[in-house]
């Protein structure tokens, strides 16, 4: 049973604090536990190339034999970190918010998981099966909620390239300075109940697995999330009043009986649901039309590109 816990955070400051405390429950479980600060490593900028979905759609179309991964991979730390954690039962992640967000060091972190997607490398053959590792979230700031609000949203969206399956998330408040947390041991010991739901959820069969964070937390019955937006036409004709922006579930806002609204999800709302690796690679599906529709169209596109290609303004 192995752990591995990922700070984007400075050494010795609140998010490494609160993640060294949620391993030691998962330490205590009996798990072989490791950790990493991203701040030590290399990680290189996704350039937006498409060369991992090229390659992924040539394969899976048979004009490629073999999935080569991220051209970056030979340039940087990326393919380290995520093949030790693709051998891990459980990933525990704690991420500093600075203004709403994650921090910049953890999305670009993140945003290079698409070379590693996990549904489209088992689609086209490259990953032989789904590991099933479970993910808490710990998300820290200096204010409360109002300027936290994206954050904890922002990680679970990051989760399902990597088959990852958030069963608990927290968010730790008013820890403004290094140290701060140490003053809050009502946070600590809510780490430390995270690394333990950990632990649970390795332990408890993939099928049976569920939510083991707070009750409550999130209007999304399926992900906890709080983005819920209006629907609108998908790429096939499939729609829905609301969606939820996390895990793309699907359905509509009702007032209960007590005045407050919930989300509750249509029929077909899990049709999207992107916790599920086969809904994911119906993506790859869209990627590839979107990408052949445009390739045999591009000529109409030449004297406009070489308009704007030419277009020359003063930089700083």
């Amino acid at each position: 049973m192995k752990v591995l816990g990922i700070c984007a955070g400075r050494h010795g400051g609140n998010s490494e604090t609160l993640l060294k405390e949620a391993l030691l429950a998962c330490q205590e479980g009996g798990a072989e536990v490791k950790m990493i600060n991203l701040f030590d490593y290399h990680i290189e900028h996704c350039t937006g190339c498409e060369g991992c979905t090229v390659q992924m759609g040539k394969v899976e179309m048979g004009q490629q034999d073999k999935y080569h991964g991220c051209i970056l991979k030979d340039k940087d730390d990326m393919d380290k970190i995520v093949n030790e954690m693709q051998t891990c039962q459980g990933v525990i992640i704690a991420v500093p918010s600075y203004d709403l967000t994650p921090s910049s060091l953890y999305l670009k972190f993140a945003q290079r998981f698409l070379a590693y997607e996990l549904a489209f490398r088992i689609k086209i053959g490259d990953v032989a099966e789904d590991p099933h590792t479970v993910a808490g979230l710990i998300a820290n700031g200096g204010s409360c909620l109002d300027w936290q609000s994206l954050t904890l949203d922002a990680m679970s969206a990051t989760m399902f390239t990597q088959s990852m399956y958030v069963v608990d998330k927290m968010l730790a408040t008013r820890n403004g300075l290094p140290g701060n947390v140490l003053l809050r041991p009502e946070q600590l010991q809510r780490a430390h109940k995270m690394g333990e739901n950990i632990i649970k959820a390795i332990n408890t069969p993939v099928e049976e697995r569920g939510w083991l964070g707070d009750e409550g937390h999130g209007m999304c019955p399926n992900c906890h999330s709080n983005l819920i937006y209006k629907g609108e036409t998908h790429w096939d004709g499939i729609k829905f009043p609301f969606e939820c922006a996390v895990c793309g579930a699907g359905g509509d806002l009702v007032k209960g009986e007590d005045g407050e609204f919930k989300f509750e999800l249509a029929e077909n709302g899990l049709i999207r649901n992107r916790y599920e690796n086969d809904a994911r690679a119906e993506h790859l599906n869209e990627i590839i039309k979107t990408r052949i529709d445009y390739l045999s169209r591009k000529h109409e596109t030449a004297d406009l590109a070489k308009y704007y290609r030419e277009i020359k303004f003063p930089a700083i």
